[in-house]
């Protein structure tokens, strides 16, 4: 089985979610996303819920012949699948419920989230109390699978709604931390040495490709190592746009002329103020003619998404964050110099 190497054709300007959203209805979560998202809305997760209806609960749900519980430390792994697995794949069934009921007929791009191993690795704890992350042989197990974990949830997606062109976003806020050996101990008082970059490249490689839908990678984290992602075999990236320096210029242009996608957070993820959409992308126009790109690709390479996921907003400003940018993709390619 091998990886698809390409991002969903878009047919026009694009936007989406990162993820979260805020509440605990999963209906109502499902609605306002297919409903504000037409070009490329996503499986919505709402961590208000609780413990496994959070990013890392959600996706330790995912895993096969692995389980994890909650302890006052956080997330560890365990024997056997207790309450807070089986809360964790309730919710998920019921978000994905929700989104069926809303996607009926749906023919179009799809994007569903998890989080990837070098962040579940930095998250949760082995029986013994320290993080996976210092166990090499425990993130392989972890990524094996996350891997068999992630093909089943595919293949429940594609029965459920057998028109949507799948990607897959790789969640992995914690990789520059884990790079960097800045990932503290289960104690706190020290940090886990920092993990070989070619490693962590192919543990990324070897789950996309086995995979067989296109995978990007999301980041909101500061010093987001593009060009890793990029040979790990990422169609896009998705980043806090505002978090992007001059020094990452040269590999995101040749990342974009190679046909990756940005998916550029530009709307601010929390309750305030919205600028007019033109506004919101200028730092991507003025990105794109300081790469010296061609402007008419600019809607094809770039989604504009919430600089972040939204669960923490109120609920209606989450509603207008989506419409927001809704139309500031469509400013970027109606304006795209």
């Amino acid at each position: 089985m091998s990886a698809e190497s390409t991002f969903p054709q878009l047919t026009g300007p694009a936007a989406t979610g990162v993820g979260s959203m805020p509440g605990t209805d999963a209906r109502e979560a499902a609605k306002t996303v297919v409903g504000s998202l037409d070009a490329l809305p996503h499986l919505p997760e709402l961590p208000a819920r609780g413990p496994g209806a959070d990013m890392i609960g959600r996706s330790l749900g995912l895993l096969v012949e692995l389980f994890a519980r909650v302890e006052p430390s956080g997330w560890r792994f365990g024997d056997h699948p207790g309450r807070d697995t089986r809360r964790a794949r309730s919710w998920l069934g019921e978000d994905l419920d929700a989104l069926e009921e809303f996607t009926q007929g749906w023919t179009g791009p799809l994007k569903v989230q998890a989080v990837g191993p070098w962040t579940l690795a930095a998250s949760v704890e082995l029986h013994r109390g320290e993080k996976a992350l210092a166990d090499p042989g425990a993130v392989r197990d972890i990524t094996a699978s996350l891997a068999e974990g992630l093909r089943l949830h595919l293949a429940e997606l594609r029965r459920r709604i057998p028109g949507a062109q799948l990607l897959l976003q790789l969640d992995e806020p914690s990789l520059p931390a884990v790079l960097a050996g800045q990932v503290k101990t289960a104690s706190g008082w020290q940090r886990l040495r920092s993990v070989d970059r070619q490693v962590a490249e192919e543990t990324l490689r070897t789950l996309m490709r086995s995979l067989d839908v296109p995978v990007l990678v999301h980041c909101c984290a500061s010093d987001v190592p593009l060009e890793l992602l990029r040979r790990a075999g990422a169609v896009g990236v998705s980043v806090d746009f505002a978090l992007l320096t001059e020094r990452d210029d040269d590999v995101l242009g040749e990342m974009l002329e190679a046909g990756t996608v940005l998916l550029a957070g530009v709307v601010p993820s929390a309750d305030q103020g919205l600028s007019d959409p033109a506004g919101s992308v200028s730092g991507v126009r003025t990105l794109w003619r300081r790469l010296g790109l061609d402007p008419a690709l600019l809607a094809q390479r770039v989604v504009v998404t919430p600089s972040c996921g939204l669960a923490g907003a109120s609920p209606s400003y989450a509603r207008r964050a989506l419409s927001h940018t809704v139309t500031a993709a469509r400013s970027l390619a109606d304006n795209p110099e």
